[in-house]
């Protein structure tokens, strides 16, 4: 039995299980709970033993192994993806929304436009709103079975001159595209062209199936005066409650804008159990984490056979990477309000609303597939029973 198989039942305040949020989001709190992002699969065992190691000194005095962890986060990225990275050009914040959220004002001034493609995360929205910019949306497009940039409409807007800093996905949540070489290439011609940074969200760039490859914005030639990196080991390794974020710019003027923001509000303060744990992760969860994708891809595999065969009704466009799947309901031609009747009250699984990523998306559904094979089994079929009515 893989150690991703086995289900937890431990007591938690973990909020995808909460009543109070489930009946808040979802409307009904006796769901099986598939909505937000994060893992049912325990930590790599290395991280465990690093905070265990932490918390068995009993001192928590002040400490600073931030030097250690740019090194580690630095190292990991050559190794995997052949990236160069320098160590101080890292800027250390609370996790990714706020590493955007510290761009944003950093950056850009209140009004400007801030260029998302949706369906997209639906925090990108309000990140954006709360910094006072202005989302401007270009909408991805279906082509050749997948979802791919609308470049037409792109440019359309970029003309306006409002857009200063596109917010790129990469991989995307929820569509789980892995934009290829020939696309970024692209996307950054366009901000070229147009004087426009690329913020590149890259949170899911381990989580890459076998038919793809994740290239990273740091990985072209002509992208230093437009480019910042935020990522953060948190989806990779399920540590959302307990890692820091990270910024990556090897633009100078850059840095010193971010940076001298990030330490004015003292953002870059991170705590030593999370410190730790980050350096466990990167140092030494490279199996853990190819185990991981093999785990999840068969998942996909069993998801993408059971649809076809099962419940033909309902779409799924294969995801390249992440560990959410995006589930088009449209065909059962029912409203949103019958949907989440079907899928909340009647199978007893909680999914997260398509509509919160994007306002045409009322009939599609996002669920996180990074639990176990069984639970992610049981949670189809009840959705099958409850649409054989």
């Amino acid at each position: 039995m893989s150690i991703f198989d086995l289900e937890h039942n431990v007591e938690n305040y973990f909020v995808k299980n909460n009543p109070k949020y489930l009946k808040m989001v979802l409307g009904a709190d006796d769901v099986m709970p598939l909505w937000i992002a994060d893992m049912d699969f325990k930590v790599a065992p290395p991280i465990t033993e690093a905070l265990q190691d932490i918390v068995a000194r009993g001192v928590y005095a002040y400490e600073d192994i931030s030097p250690q962890v740019k090194q580690a986060i630095a190292d990991w990225n050559l190794e995997r993806h052949d990236l160069q990275m320098k160590p101080a050009n890292f800027i250390q914040v609370n996790g990714v929304l706020t590493a955007i959220a510290v761009i944003l004002r950093a950056l850009t001034e209140e009004g400007d436009g801030i260029m998302v493609q949706t369906p997209v995360y639906h925090q990108f929205f309000q990140v954006i709103k709360t910094a006072n910019r202005t989302i401007i949306d270009s909408p991805l497009k279906i082509e050749n079975g997948h979802y791919a940039f609308d470049f037409d409409d792109m440019e359309r807007q970029l003309k306006s001159g409002n857009t200063k800093v596109i917010l790129l996905c990469n991989p995307h949540n929820p569509v789980g595209r892995v934009w290829n070489r020939e696309e970024l290439q692209k996307l950054i011609h366009l901000a070229n062209q147009y004087n426009v940074i690329i913020v590149s969200d890259e949170v899911h760039s381990e989580i890459v199936f076998s038919n793809s490859k994740f290239h990273s914005i740091l990985s072209f030639e002509e992208t230093e005066k437009h480019i910042a990196v935020l990522g953060s080991p948190a989806k990779t390794f399920g540590m959302q409650s307990i890692a820091n974020g990270y910024i990556y710019t090897n633009n100078t003027t850059q840095f010193k804008q971010i940076n001298s923001l990030a330490t004015s509000m003292y953002l870059h303060q991170g705590g030593a159990l999370s410190a730790y744990a980050i350096l466990a992760a990167y140092t030494k969860g490279h199996t853990w984490v190819n185990d991981l994708v093999v785990y999840l891809e068969q998942t996909v595999n069993w998801i993408e056979e059971f649809l076809n065969t099962e419940l033909p009704q309902v779409k799924m466009i294969r995801p390249e990477g992440t560990y959410q799947i995006w589930l088009d309901f449209s065909a059962l031609d029912i409203s949103e309000t019958e949907l989440k009747d079907l899928v909340f009250n009647k199978a007893k699984v909680g999914l997260a609303l398509g509509s919160t990523f994007g306002s045409d998306y009322q009939l599609f559904m996002r669920m996180n597939i990074a639990s176990p094979f069984v639970k992610i089994q049981r949670a189809f079929r009840q959705l099958k029973a409850a649409m054989d009515g």
